[in-house]
């Protein structure tokens, strides 16, 4: 087998959307094409690799992906998880990717998701808020777990001078997804609010972080009720600090806000995620001022609508991206899941006349 040493800086800062710390556009069309088959160094010894990755440039700053194997995410969880973006790098240096170092961005954020009925079942839609930044598109097809369709900010994989192969930028990906949706019809996001209670729970369980959170989710949970399961096995870490709650929606129409006060997980049903508190109490509404407007905003689609097309999500997503408040940031991406068919349709900075379509089978 051909052997490629690959040296990288990775960073997770694994969170997502609109950044108060302007972030740089490190492309993944920039990434050397190192070939389908390689391996690699790391502290533990030679790890090797066999798995298929490419990525394609679908346009300046959007990419796609794919990974067929084994990404040892089992591996991740039975060895005790994460306490940190460090500690997940750590592990896909022994394991998958060889030497790696850690430096992590940061900045806030705010994003939209909601799930909508459809004429067949259920849709889901999404808004990542951010400054211009690249995005991959990742299809995940592990031996073991759910396949799925994710979307990472690869500007939160901070790369080093050295060469970063297409195995190494896809396989870091899959442990930084900010949203997605898998083969059961499941679909997740991550959206920030704007606190300052960060989320790091230490009551004795396995650990997990913000971004191998919606991991486990894609790999492992059918529905929002499973979803929940799994996210109450685990200590939450947030990454950076930051404060977040999950949008998780599922394909008979449940859709669930997943949050973390004074360390307890708190699940509040609700067809919008925004970016203020759900859950009842002191911290209830707390959040942006626009975060309640694109709140309202999509309430009202839905409520004026009985039945949703991909179109009709795909109009409401524009109704709330970020050229509507002129702050400066852009709807890095608009993504419309539909959750029967397993198909995904993406549009890039707001750019709505053109599509992008995936399907996980």
């Amino acid at each position: 087998m051909k052997r490629i040493i690959v040296s990288a800086l990775l960073a997770l800062a694994l969170t997502a959307c609109a950044a108060t710390d302007e972030i740089g556009n490190n492309a993944p069309g920039g990434v050397q094409n190192a070939g389908t088959e390689q391996s690699s160094f790391s502290e533990a010894g030679n790890v090797t690799k066999t798995e298929n990755t490419k990525i394609t440039e679908l346009e300046k700053g959007l990419s796609h992906s794919s990974f067929s194997g084994d990404y040892k995410f089992d591996k991740f969880l039975a060895e005790g998880g994460a306490k940190s973006d460090s500690e997940v790098i750590a592990f896909l240096a022994r394991n998958l990717i060889g030497d790696a170092l850690s430096g992590f961005g940061s900045g806030n954020f705010g994003c939209s998701a909601f799930s909508a009925k459809g004429e067949n079942g259920y849709l889901f839609g999404r808004n990542f808020d951010w400054y211009n930044c690249s995005a991959l598109i990742v299809e995940a097809h592990p031996n073991s777990g759910y396949s799925s369709i994710s979307t990472v900010n690869t500007d939160f994989i901070g790369i080093g001078s050295n060469v970063l192969s297409e195995y190494v930028l896809t396989t870091a990906a899959i442990y930084a997804p900010l949203d997605g949706m898998n083969e059961k019809g499941l679909c997740v996001s991550v959206n920030m609010i704007e606190d300052n209670e960060s989320v790091n729970q230490n009551t004795g369980k396995p650990d997990i972080t913000t971004t191998t959170a919606v991991r486990l989710l894609l790999d492992n949970a059918a529905d929002v009720d499973e979803a929940v399961e799994l996210l109450g096995r685990y200590d939450m870490h947030a990454s950076k600090g930051l404060t977040v709650h999950f949008a998780v929606a599922d394909a008979g129409g449940k859709c669930v806000a997943v949050e973390y006060l004074n360390s307890e997980m708190i699940v509040s049903e609700t067809p919008v995620v925004t970016n203020f508190y759900f859950a009842e109490g002191p911290k209830n509404g707390k959040g942006t001022q626009q975060s309640h407007e694109r709140y309202e905003i999509l309430m009202r689609t839905l409520s004026e609508n009985g039945s949703f097309t991909a179109d009709d999500v795909m109009n409401a997503l524009e109704s709330v991206s970020k050229h509507n408040w002129h702050d400066g940031e852009t709807t890095e991406w608009s993504a419309v899941f539909d959750q029967s068919a397993g198909e995904v349709v993406y549009c890039h900075r707001e750019n709505y006349g053109k599509k992008y379509t995936f399907n996980i089978n």
